[in-house]
């Protein structure tokens, strides 16, 4: 179990736990702002800035919110595989990748690149584009709409039936999402080849050498002109308009089970989809839940025992 540290000002803290309210436990440690519990990782943030994620899955957590802050060899080791961002990265033509629904217990993975050019950012603005996490999902959906229409993209989905046969077999959720987001760049690039984008940006969720990592053995990884940053979707307009689109699918995804359950599923991973997964346990039976959940998470042994009462 590995664990990584950031250190964060207090306005940041705050937003981290409002981020993660949904996952917040009754026990806080002493000298700490908030303690959440993901179905991947703890984290604790504490009054003196620092932000402990542990577990499995806590490098890929913290990723999106920094970079930790190693020493000695490890330090080293990471500073020479990271790529500053080009100066002029905003205004350029750029390939921007994102992906949805990581965690949420309910529906799949969807992972979406899209091209923005530069003569298609002032557009871009004009409908709206922005940071998804600012946007309800109507209003997302609207943009989303307008934009399929006109910009390069692909998108690739994830669903739960594959996703947990991959998990079943030992393949982590960061691996998942690493070859999802290399496939769908290397589509688009095929799609709009022989015109070549200035710079292709992945919202960050890895280190580059992890992600890289992931795609050992792929026939095709695509590593030219690269980049990787958290909350890429503040820095070009491409990332955002994926993240739209990828949204976009994960709702009507979402919608679609939701029809298939008989009632509305909620989202993320809280206690109310407990009671959703137990509901639908005691009308379709436990079986079910392969097609709709992500097995692992915690609320699926929460949601058999709710089933039970």
């Amino acid at each position: 179990m590995g664990n990584t540290v950031l250190k964060k000002g207090l306005k940041e803290i705050n937003s981290m736990k409002d981020y993660y309210k949904s996952f917040l436990t009754e026990n806080v440690p002493p000298g700490a702002i908030f303690s959440a519990k993901t179905a991947l990782c703890s984290i604790t943030a504490y009054k003196s800035g620092k932000v402990l994620f542990q577990g499995k899955g806590g490098m890929e957590e913290a990723a999106k919110w920094g970079n930790p802050e190693p020493s000695g060899s490890e330090n080293k080791l990471q500073k020479s595989g990271t790529s500053a961002l080009p100066p002029n990265l905003p205004s350029m033509s750029v390939i921007g990748s994102d992906e949805v629904g990581t965690g949420d217990y309910f529906g799949p993975i969807t992972v979406c690149a899209a091209y923005a050019r530069s003569s298609d950012l002032a557009l871009l603005k004009e409908l709206g584009v922005q940071d998804s996490k600012n946007l309800k999902d109507d209003r997302i959906i609207e943009i989303a709409k307008q934009l399929v229409t006109f910009l390069p993209y692909s998108l690739l989905t994830l669903k739960n039936e594959k996703y947990n046969e991959l998990q079943k077999s030992g393949m982590s959720q960061g691996k998942m999402k690493g070859l999802l987001h290399n496939q769908a760049i290397q589509h688009l690039l095929n799609k709009i080849a022989p015109e070549e984008p200035e710079a292709i940006l992945i919202d960050q969720f890895a280190q580059k050498e992890v992600y890289y990592n992931y795609l050992k053995g792929q026939p095709t990884i695509v590593r030219d002109r690269v980049y990787f940053s958290t909350k890429a979707e503040g820095i070009h307009l491409a990332v955002a308009a994926a993240s739209m689109i990828a949204r976009y699918a994960f709702v009507q995804r979402f919608d679609a089970l939701s029809k298939e359950a008989g009632f509305i599923i909620p989202k993320g991973a809280g206690a109310q989809v407990d009671i959703a997964a137990a509901k639908l346990i005691k009308s379709k039976g436990a079986e079910c839940l392969n097609e709709f959940v992500k097995l692992h998470f915690a609320n699926t042994d929460k949601a058999m025992k709710l089933s039970k009462k």
